[in-house]
């Protein structure tokens, strides 16, 4: 049995967040593309706000994968 299903069950959750928050900020970048009056306006939402938008919506998923390895170095110290 392992002593860091927490860890991992947080992971999880953080994942899931983090893909549902990546998902809303490409339609959310998308709609305010349509939204933009212009050329140069549409140009910048694309080329700055939508990769912008959408790296930190990923960041909940990076704190998954954190969290994944660190009960994975904890199993491993711990069973030494």
């Amino acid at each position: 049995m392992t002593q860091y299903g927490a860890l991992r069950l947080w992971a999880v959750f953080l994942t899931f967040v983090g893909v549902v928050s990546v998902l809303a900020a490409a339609a959310g970048t998308i709609i305010w593309a349509f939204e933009v009056d212009g050329f140069w306006p549409t140009l910048g939402v694309l080329l700055i706000g939508g990769p912008a938008s959408i790296f930190f919506a990923s960041l909940p998923i990076a704190l998954g994968q954190a969290l994944r390895a660190l009960a994975d170095v904890g199993e491993t110290v711990a069973a030494r």
